[in-house]
Parts: structure tokens; sequence; C-alpha cells
């Protein structure tokens, strides 16, 4: 089973990635850890990315398909994958969509978490409160689910069309959201 996991900041993707990836015996591909691992690794990759990051810069859309594609080459990942925080944008998309379809990996279901913007920004400013991270205020919070609707929402419907997508409620308890999403991979 090929997933791809979107949602908003706050939404539950990378808990429910965790509880999937144990249920359905694949991996959870995220890719901030991909990004770690490769210039923790100093693979040829992650040392382009860590100079795009000591630079200020966005990892480019490139680099980050190529540390995916990477990825996938990797045995573990034969029987399939969950993708969370890959695509963020349309662009990532479609470019996703040709590497998956070179490697005869096409993606099965795009499960998408749907959680009201109040209860993330409360959901993350829990988290921030608890983790002590000062950073995340309730004005960056809503600019990041901001920057969510205009880049990253509009995915959905490229996977909608596609007849791929599933809108699952992301509010109540985890085991019942995990429930929720396992009833719509069958």
């Amino acid at each position: 089973m090929r997933i791809v996991l979107l949602g908003p900041p706050g939404s539950g993707k990378g808990t429910q990635a965790a509880l999937l990836k144990e249920r359905l015996g694949v991996p959870h591909i995220s890719t901030g850890e991909l990004l770690r691992a490769a210039v923790a690794e100093g693979t040829e990759l992650g040392k382009k990315a860590k100079a795009a990051m000591d630079a200020g810069e966005l990892v480019s859309d490139e680099l980050m398909l190529g540390l995916i594609e990477e990825k996938l080459g990797q045995p573990e990942v034969e029987p399939g994958f969950i993708l969370d925080g890959y695509p963020r944008n349309q662009a990532q998309a479609e470019s996703l969509d040709a590497l998956l379809e070179r490697l005869g990996q096409p993606i099965d279901r795009a499960l998408e978490l749907i959680v009201d913007e109040e209860q993330i920004v409360e959901r993350l400013a829990k988290r921030a409160e608890e983790e002590g991270r000062s950073d995340d205020t309730e004005d960056v919070i809503r600019n990041r689910l901001a920057v969510y609707r205009e880049k990253t929402a509009p995915i959905s419907e490229h996977y909608a069309k596609k007849g791929l997508l599933v809108r699952v409620d992301g509010v109540g308890e985890i085991d019942e959201i995990n429930r929720r999403l396992a009833a719509a991979l069958a």
C-alpha cells in the first residue's frame, strides 16, 4: 500500500503515520527525517541540502524528489510506504506522480485529515507550551495555516481528480482516528 498523508500542520499526520506504519507494516517516509538523515550521513544530496539550508534557502523541489527517489530504491520500501510532508505544492505532486509512474509504484490512496482550524490552533499552542517552543505563537500558527491553505491544500483536489482521495475526520481520540484511516484503506 502506497499512501500520501495530507492535512494541515497540527492535524496529527505524524502521529497517525506512525500508527499506520505499525498497522500496515510499511515505512513512514517523513521528508524532514529524510533530509536530516541525508545531511547527517553526508550523502551527495545531503551535502547539497546542507549548503542550501546553511545559506538560509529552501531545499529545492528537485533535491527533495531526489531524496525520495533514493528512499524508494531501498528494499524495505518495496511493500509500500506512507509519505508524510510531501508533496507540499502542485508542482511537487506532479513530479512525484511522474517519479512513481516511472518506478511502477503509483499512489494507492491519498488520505486527508480534516480538522477545524480553531482546533489546530489550540493543539499547536498547547504543543508549543508543552515543548517550550516560544516561537510557535498564535500569529505564527495562523500564518502557517494560511500558507497551507494557499499552497498545500489544493493538492487534495489533485488526488481527488485521480479518484485517490479519502477525507477522514481528524478529530477525536488518536485510536479512533486511526481506525477511521484504516477503514478508508479497506
